[in-house]
């Protein structure tokens, strides 16, 4: 158990936030209520409801956070790849994974929550953000197949998007029952490397666009 802090009334609204997102990875989503968020942060339940409505109020605020930092680190392993449009786009699907492993209570909180993206104007906005570069990352690959064979970049980006939630999903956190006898990091490689190729952005012997 973790011991009380003293908050001033300035961050007490982060206490509680970091106390929600410790509580979510331990006991899920939906394990917790706001009075042991409140027992947490070291402050009385009442002290909760000047800051958030209710548990889901708390946890659209831990997944705003969570976008946050999930939009500045794909932006970041979009920028590092550059000037290759394979390598950056790449990198933002190795990105994906190593941001799932980091941050689980902001994960959860943002992908399985059941939390709409939609359900304030700042969670909306910033999740746009991290959707925006994974589709800036596949329309600068896109640009390397013909007109005709191109699909709409943000089909391509929610393809690999999906891809990876899925390995997280089902590998990346201990899923019961859903061993792999391959490490997350190669599922996605191989399976984005599939996938590219099938799209004729990876020729048979590795190599790609620049």
């Amino acid at each position: 158990m973790h011991k009380k802090r003293g908050y001033h009334h300035g961050n007490l609204r982060q206490a509680l936030v970091d106390a929600a997102l410790e509580l979510i990875e331990e006991k899920g989503p939906t394990g917790f209520t706001l009075s042991e968020a409140a027992k947490q942060a070291g402050v009385t339940p009442a002290a909760v409801y000047r800051h958030f409505e209710g548990r889901e109020d708390l946890i659209a605020e831990a997944a705003r956070q969570g976008y946050e930092i999930f939009a500045d680190v794909i932006e970041y392993a979009y920028q590092t790849g550059q000037p290759s449009a394979l390598a950056a786009f790449e990198a933002t699907g190795r990105a994906y994974l190593a941001f799932a492993r980091k941050y689980p209570g902001h994960y959860i909180a943002m992908f399985e929550s059941g939390i709409s993206v939609n359900r304030n104007p700042d969670l909306a906005a910033v999740s746009h953000r991290a959707r925006g570069v994974l589709e800036r990352a596949a329309t600068d690959l896109s640009k390397h197949i013909p007109a005709h064979k191109r699909p709409p970049a943000s089909m391509f980006s929610a393809h690999i998007w999906a891809m990876c939630h899925g390995v997280v999903e089902l590998f990346a956190r201990n899923s019961p029952g859903t061993q792999s006898p391959f490490p997350p990091e190669d599922l996605l490689e191989s399976g984005i490397g599939i996938y590219l190729r099938g799209l004729g952005l990876i020729a048979p012997d590795g190599e790609g666009p620049g």
